[in-house]
């Protein structure tokens, strides 16, 4: 087994989400299949508007999301219940698939995700 330190930057992601002037997102992905995230989602970011149809148009995120909150304040729907939950800064989130979001407010959100090797 290999026991070197791998660090890996979002400046240089094995994929990228380009969302335009709404935002982005950047994967890494380390040898072991650990991903990191790095998404920042511009005022007036709606998952609905500028996500969705990069995902070919489900209709609901299917993604589970486990994150946390660098800045700005990120509303996330539950489609099934309508619960409504914000997510501000400092936050360490645990979000299921079903969901929708939208960026509330004129600052950015930025969020970094973590993703368990498969």
């Amino acid at each position: 087994m290999d026991n070197a330190i791998e660090i890996r930057r979002f400046e240089n992601p094995d994929e990228a989400l380009d969302m335009k002037e709404a935002g982005g997102i950047n994967i890494v992905k380390m040898r072991h299949g650990t991903t990191g995230i790095r998404a920042v989602f511009e005022p007036g970011w709606t998952w609905e508007k500028d996500e969705k149809p990069l995902l070919g148009s489900p209709d609901t995120c299917p993604m589970h999301h486990v994150g946390y909150c660098l800045s700005g304040k990120l509303m996330v729907r539950m489609v099934h219940t309508e619960k409504v939950t914000a997510i501000t800064p400092g936050d360490f989130f645990e979000i299921p698939p079903g969901h929708d979001a939208y960026v509330e407010g004129s600052e950015k959100v930025e969020l970094i995700l973590f993703g368990a090797p498969s």
